[in-house]
């Protein structure tokens, strides 16, 4: 990815939308189709048939997929999952979603344990190599965030001339690896498997900067009592798409079609969570790419 600025334009999404039944509910509630008929053999047609979706999601992002404390999921991958099962004829309550950190996202696909990953997942040509992606269907950009008493970290261009201040990322996140051109050596960076060990190493000190996606960040200052702060300008574009089986084009050309026909659902999903974080601006649903 080019290290070329972009504007911040991003929030987060936090909250639960539920489905409404087929012709019932406002305008703007995605709706669960009666008796969806598609083609046989396709993906979509197993998954009406089944009446259930199985869904990979991160458990650990605020405003994407953030797992409660009641065990429930929420987040606004979450609700585009909850778009795209209902065109299927699926409700939310047979949504079965499993847990998909970075560094398992391809894999999880691969071998079947879902039929669809929603985890903030950003699109590229690595990973085109083994997975199909529908979308885009949100922009997001990669920024630093830390202690709001750091005085020394202003954006990444600092981090080279700070070799004390240790950066934390995801194992096999697009992040880790785009942050390491700024950094003194490999030394400086550290990885765990889910941002939230980042977010606690932060606060304990073990780390003084965490970086990815700002839409992700912007949760965790949200819920940090004002102990945190994002710094600098986002320095990448991270275009997030619903990974799918590699070549299973039909799927994916549903997926885009289910988005883009739900744009009042998209936005309400969007506003009644990632509208809710300070600094967030109003989600606009992207042009889809072709699909292959």
């Amino acid at each position: 990815m080019g290290q070329r600025r972009f504007s911040f334009t991003a929030g987060l999404a936090v909250a639960a939308l539920s489905l409404s039944a087929c012709g019932s509910g406002s305008g703007d509630a995605p709706k669960v189709a009666a008796k969806p008929s598609f083609d046989a053999g396709t993906t979509m047609a197993k998954i009406a048939a089944a009446g259930k979706l199985k869904v990979g999601t991160k458990f650990d992002q605020p405003g994407f997929g953030l797992k409660g404390l009641d065990g429930k999921l929420a987040g606004f991958d979450v609700e585009v999952a909850k778009i795209i099962a209902g065109a299927m004829g699926v409700t939310a309550e047979n949504i079965e979603y499993v847990e998909s950190p970075s560094k398992v996202r391809e894999e999880r696909i691969e071998k079947g344990d879902v039929d669809l990953v929603a985890a903030t997942y950003t699109i590229n040509d690595k990973r085109k190599k083994r997975v199909t992606f529908a979308g885009p269907y949100y922009i997001a950009g990669q920024q630093l965030m830390v202690k709001s008493d750091n005085t020394k970290i202003k954006g990444p261009a600092d981090l080279k001339a700070n070799p004390d201040q240790k950066v934390c990322s995801v194992t096999g996140s697009t992040p880790a690896e785009q942050i390491k051109p700024y950094l003194a050596s490999d030394a400086q960076l550290v990885l765990f498997d889910v941002y939230d060990k980042c977010a606690n190493a932060l606060r304990t000190g073990q780390v003084q900067v965490v970086t990815t996606d700002n839409v992700i960040l912007l949760g965790f200052v949200s819920k940090s009592d004002k102990a945190f702060k994002l710094v600098g300008q986002q320095f990448t574009k991270e275009p997030y798409g619903i990974g799918i089986k590699k070549g299973d084009v039909k799927f994916c050309e549903f997926i885009n079609k289910t988005l883009k026909d739900n744009k009042a659902a998209y936005n309400k999903a969007w506003s009644d969570t990632a509208g809710k974080v300070e600094g967030a601006s109003p989600a606009k649903l992207p042009v889809a790419a072709a699909c292959a």
